[in-house]
């Protein structure tokens, strides 16, 4: 069964940073894309980023040159760091095994004030 545990959300003014983390178990890690999504009040939820095991990784056009994956298979975790944050990055952030369907943490919530 797979868990993931996000964190680093809050609160931050338009331009800031923040580093989100998910901390995976349950799979074997090191061998599986993982990616992050977000959901924004009354919208569907959306694809951010995705990391394979080898390999450029992907962006959605809203955040590319803003944000960046990256992974520590040795800790089990994925990171999304985002700069240039704006107010429309407002969401609950969520990252998933993209090879399990279904599988989220509780998400982390991430405010850009302006």
């Amino acid at each position: 069964q797979v868990q993931l545990v996000e964190s680093g959300g809050g609160l931050v003014q338009a331009g800031g940073s923040l580093r989100l983390s998910c901390v995976v178990s349950g799979i074997a890690f090191s061998i599986n894309p993982m990616g992050w999504y977000r959901q924004a009040p009354g919208k569907r939820r959306e694809f951010v980023a995705r990391i394979f095991t080898a390999g450029s990784p992907n962006y959605a056009e809203s955040v590319r040159g803003r944000f960046t994956i990256s992974r520590d298979n040795a800790k089990n975790t994925v990171y999304l760091q985002m700069n240039s944050l704006k107010p429309e990055d407002t969401a609950v952030y969520y990252c998933t095994a993209l090879e399990f369907p279904g599988s989220w943490g509780q998400g982390t919530q991430v405010t850009v004030s302006s």
